[in-house]
């Protein structure tokens, strides 16, 4: 068994690509586990290493060692590329902190034209997003005297100014916290130009500390929270009176329900709401304009399969069904092709996605297999560690798949001997259109001391495409280090890396023989 220790590391949030170019160039190394690895084109690891960034420790990179390597691929590719990659993962991977921080290191080494300040205007989507970018600022500058933001770059001064101009008092409001950098701050370092006179008076209000306190979810429960009430019955009904009249007026959005079912469902709520619960909880337009990662539905789900109260079953589907919507447009797969879908439960994937997140890239390789496996007529579904097992699971769940999945991660071991899925295929002569690999890619050989090139993925693949000339490999990374168990510019070999549920579109579209990389560098700046 692999020993599972932890060291420093860095990472976010995710999406896909393809590399099907000839043959050249290629650089073999070795991966964590001293295996035989390939490594990646600078444009495809800063891709990869980008879309998997949460900013902590993972199990074989610290979050230091992360930014120092983004640092570095910034430095080996084109800056409009990097400023591109910005916004394709806000906009299109909804993924917050990592924008700001390739803005950041950008600004380092490319300064001039306007691209800079055009890519802080895009990423910067929300408020608090201007203070969280100037924070980064300050820390990766080592900005450590009292006027730690003095000298700032003009391209990201220009960009702050501009995002200035997108929000109202509410927004500023809403996210005016005290913090290392606030929203003061901000306005008298950036020197935004008002658009207006209305948008003046706004500007004064933020200088002079007078913006208006919204109301909001959290500002009706801290006051309801603030009031004395003769016992604890009276204050049981108060919260649940509140919490009823936020879900009738619709105050609450989209993520704030999913984060507060518990609180709902244990406040005793009337039937009528649980029921406008679990209605908007499952709406189908409401779940697309969330923009919510999949591993958040998971989060709920483990959360409120812990509550006994009788409604419990009701909101668990409704769960189930918001997050089979997120993936209902998926296509390129029909009755006929037949696919293979094999999770990694090693010891590596078992390290969670965020410091203080439940959920571990070993659940998002569940989940993101999962979903592909409700979406698919033909499929065949299985774990590796140790070794290589197919499990089935009914197609119609999702959720409880991967919980089901959970429990049985032990059967199989914990390292990644990966190479056996391919070899138990050839085995058994079980012909796959697809197969695809969630994992982190550090597969190896524990059966032996000395890594031979028999048993890998990249000696199982070729005998593999032998059999099957057509048969595609789909490595799905979770975790973004940047050294993979076979060439990508294999015919037949694709990367997709992430985390959301985002990967499937790259997905479909490398069905259309489109490429990610070429994806990005055609968006607008």
């Amino acid at each position: 068994m692999r020993p599972i220790f932890v060291l420093l590391i860095t990472n976010e949030n995710k999406t896909v690509m393809r590399f099907n170019t000839k043959k050249k160039d290629v650089s073999n190394t070795v991966n964590y586990e001293g295996a035989k690895a390939y490594t990646l084109t600078p444009e495809l690891e800063l891709y990869s290493a980008v879309v998997t960034a949460s900013l902590h420790d993972q199990f074989y990179e610290g979050s230091a060692d992360r930014l120092v390597r983004i640092r570095e691929l910034i430095k080996k590719n084109d800056p409009q590329f990097v400023a591109r990659l910005a916004v394709y993962t806000r906009e299109k991977m909804y993924l917050r902190s990592i924008p700001l921080v390739l803005a950041v290191e950008l600004a380092k080494v490319h300064t001039g034209n306007g691209l800079v300040s055009n890519m802080v205007n895009r990423i910067v989507q929300r408020a608090d997003e201007i203070t969280e970018l100037l924070g980064f600022y300050a820390l990766s500058n080592e900005r450590k005297e009292t006027k730690q933001l003095h000298r700032l770059s003009k391209q990201i001064q220009k960009g702050l100014s501009l995002a200035f101009n997108k929000f109202d008092e509410y927004q500023f409001a809403k996210y005016n916290r005290a913090a290392t950098v606030t929203l003061k701050d901000a306005l008298f370092i950036v020197h935004p130009k008002p658009k207006d006179d209305d948008q003046q008076i706004l500007f004064d209000k933020i200088a002079q500390d007078e913006l208006q306190v919204p109301y909001t979810w959290e500002t009706t429960l801290t006051a309801t929270g603030q009031v004395q009430y003769s016992d604890a019955s009276d204050r049981q009904k108060a919260f649940r009176y509140a919490w009823e009249q936020l879900v009738a007026s619709d105050m609450l959005g989209y993520m704030a329900l999913i984060r507060n079912l518990r609180n709902i469902l244990q406040a005793e709520v009337d039937n009528r709401i649980i029921d406008k619960v679990c209605a908007q909880l499952a709406d189908e337009n409401a779940v697309l304009k969330s923009k919510q990662l999949p591993f958040r539905f998971l989060s709920a789900y483990r959360e409120m399969s812990k509550v006994k109260h009788k409604r419990t079953k009701d909101v668990l589907e409704a769960l189930e069904t918001a997050i089979k919507i997120s993936v209902q447009h998926l296509r390129g797969f029909n009755k006929e092709t037949r696919v293979v879908i094999a999770c990694d439960v090693s010891g590596s994937m078992q390290q969670p996605v965020s410091a203080r997140s439940v959920v571990r890239y070993y659940d998002i390789g569940l989940l993101l297999g999962m979903l592909l496996k409700h979406k698919c007529e033909n499929v065949v579904t299985g774990m590796f560690g140790d070794k290589w097992k197919v499990v089935d699971f009914p197609k119609k769940n999702v959720l409880a798949n991967v919980d089901a999945f959970y429990q049985r991660e032990g059967e199989v071991g914990y390292s990644t001997n990966g190479y056996l899925v391919l070899a138990d295929l050839i085995k058994s002569g079980v012909i796959a259109d697809k197969v695809m690999m969630f994992t982190d890619c550090q597969m190896w050989d524990s059966t032996t001391k000395n890594q031979s090139d028999k048993n890998t993925l990249a000696a199982q693949w070729k005998r593999y495409r032998y059999m099957v000339p057509h048969a595609k490999l789909y490595l799905f990374d979770m975790a973004g280090y940047g050294k993979m168990p076979v060439d990508v510019k294999e015919d037949g070999v694709y990367l997709i890396a992430g985390w959301s549920d985002k990967v499937f579109e790259i997905l479909a579209a490398m069905e259309k023989g489109e490429d990610a990389v070429e994806h990005i560098k055609a968006m607008a700046i």
